[in-house]
């Protein structure tokens, strides 16, 4: 509290200073900032709502979006600073830091996937119209808030096995196992423990909603616009998702409908929700490529450096290739207690089923070849492949993908009520 006394202060001192000025010389007004919120011991500026409404439009517009109106756009904008602060807030109450060599990490990884440099992604951003260091400490808090839900909600859910075979039974007679779905979704929140009258109003203005978009209202604009959905300024857009995925409120109607249908006003404890089925797709076999594959694997010790066990297993190499038996040797000097005995063979693997060294290793080796030395986590290895094959493992990946699902839906709905509780907890006051 006494940092947001200090914080007013300052902001008044500096007002009557230029008031002061304007008396005495005579000159224009200069106004310096202001403050458009008020939240718990902080506060929200003018130059940080019109720098995130700056971005936001841009977003949209590059989107092939019509913007709504300004105070609507600055309504949603201003919601989603005042959100994200009581978040941030919470996170450095319990400690939560990241440091610049994760943020760095991060920004070098989202480069990568844009195919750039640092640098080059630096250029590319200042080129249009972003500075690199705003964007840089935006990313710093989205990361700080993804970590911070991933500690307050993702890491309490937990899905049994039991859960993932009911979800798949009734996916199955529902004959919808694989089918996605792309939703937009409208919220009209009300708050807990809301009286009649409150309820009352967020209906009629859900009621007004649909009734506009019933008379050809853009779907996306109307979100943007209206909705007090988190993905509001994304339109409305919740993605691809399946069956599983989506609210447990959504997930009995939108199999039914058809794309581009918009339902009726569904009710939750959240408030009243409207959705449109945007786009709907059937997913195909999942088939994957195994390798049957084989290892020799020998660690560095206080006896053996790096140097000596890279020679021995170019030694045994040799002498495989040679004509030895790999299983006989495999059996003798593999330190892998675990394939040792079965001749140094480790089965049947699927992407993702061994380290990334050794499953990069093992891609570039033909049936029948024997890599040289390669090291991994776990020591080093000579490896031979025997075999490929295509794999059917839609029954595996369905399980994984309804694992995935049932944490998805419980993590969103989780979240939706924690977000809830936190922005009806905090004391916020708006100066707009």
């Amino acid at each position: 509290m006494m940092r947001y006394i200090a914080i007013l202060c300052l902001c008044w001192f500096a007002t009557m200073t230029v008031l002061a000025a304007d008396e005495t010389t005579a000159t224009p007004r200069i106004e310096l900032d202001r403050i458009v919120a008020i939240v718990n011991d902080d506060i929200i500026t003018r130059t940080e709502l019109d720098a995130s409404l700056a971005i936001i439009r841009r977003q949209i517009e590059q989107n092939s979006g019509r913007a709504p109106p300004r105070d609507a756009l600055e309504r949603q904008v201003l919601e989603r600073l005042i959100t994200m602060r009581i978040q941030l807030q919470l996170a450095e109450r319990t400690g939560i830091r990241i440091d610049d060599n994760t943020l760095n990490r991060a920004l070098s990884n989202i480069a990568a996937q844009n195919g750039m440099s640092l640098g080059e992604f630096r250029e590319v951003l200042e080129h249009d119209g972003f500075e690199f260091e705003t964007f840089r400490e935006d990313m710093r808090d989205e990361i700080t808030v993804g970590r911070l839900q991933q500690r307050q909600i993702e890491s309490q859910i937990m899905i049994t096995e039991g859960e993932i075979d009911r979800f798949l039974e009734t996916q199955k007679s529902q004959g919808k196992t694989t089918d996605e779905f792309r939703i937009g979704h409208i919220l009209v929140s009300i708050p807990e423990a809301a009286s009649p009258e409150k309820i009352q109003q967020a209906r009629d203005k859900a009621e007004d909603i649909l009734a506009r978009l019933k008379q050809g209202a853009d779907f996306a604009e109307t979100a943007i616009e209206s909705s007090d959905s988190p993905q509001a300024l994304e339109g409305g857009d919740l993605g691809w998702r399946g069956v599983g995925e989506l609210p447990t409120l959504f997930a009995s109607v939108v199999p039914r409908m058809s794309v581009g249908d918009i339902s009726e006003i569904m009710r939750s404890p959240s408030g009243f929700h409207i959705i449109k089925l945007i786009d709907h797709r059937g997913a195909e076999r999942h088939m994957v490529t195994q390798t049957h594959a084989r290892h020799i694997l020998i660690r560095t010790n206080e006896l053996a450096t790096e140097s000596d066990v890279i020679g021995k297993l170019n030694t045994l190499r040799e002498e495989i290739l040679a004509g030895a038996d790999f299983a006989e040797l495999a059996r003798k000097y593999s330190e892998d207690s675990g394939s040792a005995k079965k001749g140094g063979d480790l089965g049947w693997l699927g992407p993702g089923e061994t380290v990334p060294q050794f499953e990069k290793t093992m891609a570039t080796l033909e049936a029948g070849q024997i890599s040289e030395p390669v090291k991994s986590e776990f020591g080093w290895h000579i490896i031979q492949v025997l075999a490929r094959r295509k794999h059917d493992d839609t029954e595996e990946f369905e399980r994984t993908k309804a694992r995935e699902s049932l944490q998805k839906r419980k993590s969103d709905e989780e979240t939706q009520a924690w977000l809830r509780r936190l922005r009806d907890e905090a004391f916020v006051e708006y100066r707009l």
